[in-house]
């Protein structure tokens, strides 16, 4: 009779172990970051409207929505109007281990552009997105102690943005995924102008630890938009769009462990700053960084590399060259030679390339409009 209990006992441990892993395995954690708040009201305009208030708003429906669901969980960033500091937006992501960050917020501009653009962390590739994140991260001013909590950053400096690219490599592929469901569904759905999926440094993106975007759900000093924006029906169907976009990226995560930017984007119809041959365009002059050379051949892989990707091999001779990266652009080149010397490697140089054969820098730039 013991031993019947015993085992009983035994089975029921069983069980419940298995029954709680599978629980554990499908529970699916979303953070919903509402931007700006308190004393941070964010972008300005004259027609009256609050970014910090549209954003809350949207971002609170969209958590209604995805709380319908029993295996998402929704953690909030801010669910009134409180100041809350980016890097502990951050944080509050990092520690719940969450599968998602989603940060909310409004766009501005001294113009009536309207439109929708979702961000990715990466390396800036004009002007103009420098700028949307250089004014969504000089929040950290409005933060005690920024100088040291923040270790020398400079929203206003291109070169602190190349130094937030690392960090995210791994999540760039997830995080382009659910941006473009997203744009999709901006686009279908609520007939928006579509500006795009972009990548910009913003800070906010760099310290979280798992697939994050930053979504511009339109202009509010654009009018039209901006009554948009405001109003109920269109901060219910900004929100719907936003969890449906979740919803099909988990639904995604779930029938394919695999995921490649060219499978999930088969038209390439997207900004990104990606060094990948498949992404760029196809041009005669093309510049890499080499980072290494030595006898002795290694698999391109990131381990091998401190952690960069995209590495190409050539031999010539008995000596194995390794390069980082392949563009058409010298200027993202030289950005990549910036993430290669923040990587250890700090002989790396640029080489240059036409038509396949080895040309001079020199020779590259008088060939091309860079």
């Amino acid at each position: 009779m013991q031993k019947q209990i015993i085992l009983l006992l035994f089975l029921i441990l069983v069980f419940c172990t298995t029954s709680n892993a599978q629980i554990n395995t499908n529970h699916f954690v979303v953070v919903l970051d509402a931007g700006h708040g308190g004393k941070d009201p964010g972008r300005p305009t004259n027609f009256g409207y609050k970014e910090k208030d549209i954003a809350l708003d949207i971002a609170l429906k969209v958590g209604n929505n995805l709380e319908k669901y029993k295996d998402i969980e929704v953690i909030y960033t801010r669910t009134t109007d409180v100041f809350i500091e980016l890097r502990q937006r951050a944080k509050i992501a990092n520690k719940a281990d969450a599968d998602l960050f989603v940060s909310i917020h409004c766009n501005a501009h001294n113009s009536q552009a309207h439109g929708t653009e979702t961000y990715v962390l990466g390396l800036h590739r004009n002007d103009s997105n420098f700028r949307v994140a250089q004014k969504e991260n000089e929040v950290i001013f409005l933060e005690d102690n920024f100088e040291s909590n923040y270790e020398g950053f400079d929203p206003n400096s291109p070169e602190s943005m190349i130094g937030l690219t690392l960090m995210q490599e791994d999540y760039l592929d997830q995080s382009i995924l659910l941006a473009r469901y997203v744009q999709d569904n901006f686009t279908n759905k609520l007939k928006r102008k579509n500006r795009g999926v972009k990548q910009a440094g913003f800070w906010v993106l760099h310290n979280t630890y798992m697939p994050s975007i930053l979504i511009e759900t339109g202009f509010i000093t654009n009018k039209s938009e901006g009554d948009y924006l405001n109003s109920s029906k269109g901060k219910i169907n900004i929100s719907k769009s936003i969890s449906d976009a979740i919803l099909d990226y988990k639904s995604k995560l779930n029938s394919d462990s695999t995921l490649s930017l060219n499978n999930a984007f088969p038209n390439n119809d997207i900004v990104v700053d990606s060094v990948s041959d498949s992404l760029i365009n196809k041009s005669s002059i093309v510049f890499k960084v080499q980072i290494a050379a030595g006898s002795k051949k290694l698999p391109t892989k990131p381990y091998n590399f401190n952690g960069l990707n995209q590495i190409s091999i050539q031999k010539s001779n008995s000596i194995y060259r390794y390069f980082y990266g392949n563009t058409s652009s010298y200027s993202t080149a030289t950005e990549l030679l910036n993430i290669a010397i923040l990587k250890g490697y700090t002989t790396a140089y640029i080489v240059a390339y036409k038509d396949g054969e080895k040309t001079s820098i020199d020779e590259a730039l008088k060939s091309t409009e860079n």
